[in-house]
């Protein structure tokens, strides 16, 4: 369910604006996509786990607040993000 620490290195690198970028907003988007794939992935063969599709939703609900603060600051930028994620919205 979780992502490996090398894929999450991936996804820093790809997204970040800088070297010691790790904490802006599209790497967190883009890591919190990448949980939220994993754990949709579980959830369709394990349908009565609930304690982890409250989790599912939580982290969907936090995606959701990053990108709308994203599209408040930067709308190009929000458009490319969601273009690269393959995200709908």
């Amino acid at each position: 369910m979780s992502i490996t620490a090398e894929r999450k290195q991936e996804l820093i690198t790809e997204f970040s604006k800088g070297a010691n970028d790790t904490g802006s907003a599209p790497v967190q988007i883009a890591v919190l996509s990448e949980r939220i794939k994993n754990l949709t992935d579980h959830m369709q063969s394990h349908k009565k786990d609930f304690h982890s599709r409250r989790g599912l939703l939580v982290m969907v609900g936090q995606r959701r607040r990053l990108l709308d603060y994203v599209k408040k600051k930067d709308e190009s930028q929000y458009e490319a993000l969601i273009k690269r994620l393959g995200l709908r919205r």
